[in-house]
This record gives C-alpha cells, sequence and structure tokens, in this order.
C-alpha cells in the first residue's frame, strides 16, 4: 500500500462497547470525520503501527479498519487497540496514530472464541513487526511530538 505510513489523528469517540466487554480487548475509535479521509489504497483489515493518547507516550499499536463481518457492521470503522494498560477511559483525548504495516485481510468467524484468537494472534504478530528496524523508527516521528490539537491526516 503506498499510503503506508500514513498518520491520522483524531478525538477517541464512544464506540460499539464490545472490545472491552465482549471481547477483553478494549479498542479506541476514531470519529467518522477521520475514517471518510483514509486513502482509497488502504483497505479494509488489520494493521499495526503507533498511538499516542494526547500527546504522551507512543505504544505499540493494532488497528481493525473494516465493517467488522462477525458483527455485521452498516458503518465502516477504525478500531485501535493500544497495546498498554490505561488506569482509565480516555474519550474525548486526542488520538494520534502511525498506521505502519498490514497484517490481514477483514474476515468473518464462526464464534466469538474464534474471533478473540484471531485477535491476540494479531496482536502478537503487530508486537513483532515493530521491533523489526524499519518500523520501530517510526515511534519517533515528529508527528507524535507535533501540536497534538491539530487534526490531521496524511503520510
Amino acid at each position: 500500500m503506498k499510503s503506508l505510513p500514513f498518520f491520522c489523528r483524531g478525538k477517541v469517540i464512544r464506540g460499539f462497547g464490545r472490545g472491552s466487554k465482549q471481547l477483553g480487548i478494549p479498542t479506541a475509535n476514531f470519529p467518522d470525520s477521520v475514517v471518510e479521509h483514509l486513502p482509497a489504497d488502504i483497505s479494509t483489515g488489520i494493521y499495526f503501527g503507533w498511538a499516542s493518547v494526547g500527546g504522551s507516550d507512543v505504544h505499540k499499536m493494532v488497528m481493525s479498519i473494516g465493517w467488522n463481518p462477525y458483527y455485521k457492521n452498516t458503518k465502516k470503522s477504525m478500531e485501535t487497540h493500544i497495546i498498554h494498560t490505561f488506569k482509565e477511559d480516555f474519550y474525548r483525548e486526542t488520538l494520534s496514530v502511525a498506521i505502519v504495516g498490514y497484517i490481514r485481510p477483514e474476515r468473518g468467524f464462526d464464534s466469538l472464541g474464534s474471533l478473540i484468537t484471531a485477535i491476540r494472534t494479531d496482536i502478537e504478530e503487530a508486537k513483532e513487526q515493530l521491533d523489526l528496524p524499519e518500523y520501530s523508527e517510526l515511534r519517533e516521528d515528529n508527528f507524535f511530538t507535533a501540536e497534538s490539537s491539530q487534526i490531521m491526516n496524511g503520510h
């Protein structure tokens, strides 16, 4: 995908309420205004990269972009799982992400258990990939130190 790495920023909104409750894997969701500005060559699927909340530390992340076939969503979403434990929710905080690589296409699952297993596998893949030099250096990109109140998308 020619658009990677792709950098985007937006306020965290309430999602479908499934990440923490049903899956045990909390996600931060971008508003439609961010989702609608994804480049055409970023297809639905699972991605990995870096994320920062409110201009704080940068952490590894895995992101689902798409329709979530298991749940039969009618609206495309960008759901970011930051590989870090936060003490509290951060709705309305600014989320900055660098999407740097692709893991797999979006797909349906026959059970909640198989979906959770796939997500955990995706998280492990993201951790490994982000340790590679070509991806780890993006953690230090000046995007994460730029004025975080400025909403921007691009690469």
